[in-house]
């Protein structure tokens, strides 16, 4: 089977970490303690040590903040449905691809997600299906595009809505990285035609569908028009009053291209509401006692339907794998996106991690094992449940 290797685009899991936890000790006086504010989430208190060693992640934290070469901007760890360590950081970032020099992270700084993106707009597709806008993950793909029955073919008559969630369409693309260059691939040309979802359904099959794992983030150019053709309004306006709102997220950018949501990764939000999509996936699609996301669809996201890379892998549209960690194998599920965006949930631990970087174009194996490590010196500083 033939997948594209993506660890650049997310990260190594087998790569051990720069910034080590040193040994336990007291934390510094409030260092990372989550401050209260009036969003939904509740705080845990400064003299709180047995959720989390935050001396531990604060001395990981200090490291990045002193670090000539580390470039992330924010770190927050929730356990047990509330915030035990909330840091931010400074450094270069981009917004919209656009570089900015330096920026001084706070509670209130949005930050790009980039592919991280994909997988809130997965939550959108079962929020969708659960009001019956949407028939089914088995609905064909081209039952939503009637104007484009021009380009299918027995082989491209069996794709369904299931192939787009678990990136396994069969169809021939090259994805936009550093080494692609700004042109040559096929998520620039996607978005330079007059014709997104013409131009992605257009490429030709390299496999049949629901074979093989595939990354394309031309898939969500079509699974943004599913969305807007089904329910009648773009898929990040159906967001903000199904999701967005009953969950206190507020301000949310999320661009549009060419009158659809850049469901592949447009969207940006606060470090804060990054760690609320988390929790509520970590819930089984509540808040606050209120089911927002059906838990069927919850459940049916966070199965590994296919075979990924690295020993990865998908389900609808969210990651999975698990870590070896001081003699322990922790499963996570994990929405991941380019420069070092991730939340990450750990069922068996109740723990939900969200962090923001910016190294959109560093593939370098240092910034990989840089930003894994970061999630391993969390597990490390998170004691067994119970």
């Amino acid at each position: 089977m033939r997948r594209r290797r993506l660890v650049p685009l997310l990260g190594g899991a087998a790569l051990a970490p720069l910034v080590a936890s040193p040994a336990r000790a007291e934390p510094p006086g409030g260092c990372a303690v989550p401050s209260a504010r009036d969003d939904g989430w509740p705080v845990a208190a400064a003299t709180e040590d047995k959720l989390v060693d935050r001396a531990a992640l604060c001395r990981m934290t200090d490291g990045l903040a002193t670090s000539p070469t580390a470039n992330v901007h924010a770190v927050l760890v929730a356990r047990g449905g509330r915030l035990v360590f909330e840091r931010y950081l400074s450094g270069p970032d981009e917004i919209h691809d656009r570089h900015i020099r330096n920026v001084v992270f706070d509670a209130d700084t949005q930050h790009d997600l980039k592919s991280v993106s994909k997988s809130v707009a997965s939550l959108v597709v079962g929020i969708a299906i659960d009001r019956g806008l949407i028939d089914s993950v088995n609905q064909p793909v081209f039952s939503f595009f009637p104007e484009l029955s021009d380009l299918r073919t027995p082989e491209k008559d069996s794709l369904k809505l299931s192939h787009v969630l678990t990136m396994s369409m069969g169809l021939a693309w090259i994805e936009a990285t550093p080494s692609t260059g700004n042109d040559d691939n096929d998520e620039a040309r996607m978005h330079r035609a007059a014709d997104p979802c013409r131009y992605v359904l257009g490429l030709p099959m390299t496999a049949p569908p629901g074979q093989e794992f595939f990354y394309n983030t031309g898939a969500l150019a079509l699974l943004s028009a599913i969305v807007r053709k089904a329910t009648g309004q773009p898929l990040d306006e159906l967001a903000r009053t199904a999701l967005f709102e009953p969950l206190g997220i507020t301000g949310v950018e999320w661009k549009r291209i060419k009158g659809d949501t850049d469901a592949g990764g447009g969207l940006r939000l606060r470090p804060r509401d990054m760690a609320k999509i988390g929790q509520l996936v970590l819930a089984g699609g509540r808040w606050n006692g209120r089911q927002l996301v059906p838990k069927d669809w919850i459940d049916a996201s966070i199965t590994p339907w296919m075979k990924a890379t690295s020993g990865f892998s998908y389900g609808y549209l969210w990651w999975l794998g698990t870590t070896r960690i001081e003699r322990r194998d922790v499963p996570w599920i994990a929405a991941l996106g380019r420069g070092g965006q991730s939340i990450r949930i750990v069922p068996s631990l109740d723990l939900v991690v969200a962090v923001t970087a910016g190294y959109y174009q560093d593939y370098s194996p240092q910034a990989f094992q840089l930003q894994f490590g970061i999630f391993r010196d969390v597990l490390k500083a998170t004691p067994p449940a119970g």
